[in-house]
């Protein structure tokens, strides 16, 4: 049986998340959301996290702009800018747990551009889990298309995180179609990440974070 931890990225979105919590909650299954502080600004996009968390999904932090990856963005304030203006729009949820943060890949690529060390300090000292990722069908390239891939890596490992968009132009017309299909080929869908996902676990370094860090490790 493979364990698929499903996890939405870039949103919310005011046309596509509230389908893909539908498509959610018609078959009970849990999920992940990154989302973006710009997506928040608008009072909308906070509701959309409130219902997520109320209907028991966990929210996570994906950036303020997701404009460049933190280990190639050069501003000296780039951590305020992105992880923390985020998280204090987060904050009032009262969200419960580890603090989560997923890095911005630039399609879907792991690597150095990731983090930087300043970003790397910040999330140890404020005890955040790095949340990363092993399968990426690239719904957002091939929206019809995606599922097949989807499955492929369903099968070629026992514990999966899966990264899908709750954007316009992403995995949403063929999600339903996809969930039914997953579930009766026997995927079971859960919140625990792989630990192979998450090299930071409650500020606890648990993984290899100089991979995904451009300069090294914070001294």
């Amino acid at each position: 049986m493979t364990d698929v931890a499903l996890s939405f990225d870039n949103g919310p979105d005011a046309e596509v998340t509230p389908r893909v919590l539908d498509a959610l909650a018609e078959r009970n299954v849990k999920a992940h959301f990154f989302v973006l502080g710009r997506q928040l600004e608008d009072p909308g996009g906070l509701a959309l996290v409130v219902r997520a968390l109320r209907e028991g999904h966990v929210v996570g932090n994906h950036s303020f702009t997701h404009s460049v990856p933190l280990g190639d963005d050069p501003r000296p304030d780039v951590v305020e800018r992105e992880i923390v203006a985020t998280e204090r729009l987060l904050e009032p949820l009262a969200i419960h747990g580890p603090r989560l943060f997923r890095p911005f890949g630039g399609g879907g690529v792991l690597g150095p551009h990731l983090l930087q060390p300043a970003a790397v300090r910040y999330l140890v000292e404020h005890e955040y889990s790095c949340v990363l990722w092993n399968s990426v069908p690239r719904d957002w390239v091939d929206p019809r298309g995606w599922p097949a891939r989807a499955h492929a890596d369903c099968r070629a490992s026992e514990h999966v995180s899966m990264v899908l968009h709750d954007v316009p132009g992403a995995c949403l017309d063929e999600l339903g179609t996809w969930l039914d299909e997953a579930l009766a080929r026997g995927v079971r869908f859960v919140l625990d990440q792989p630990a192979s996902c998450v090299p930071l676990s409650a500020g606890q370094i648990r993984g290899d974070l100089a991979a995904i860090t451009r300069g090294g490790l914070p001294v």
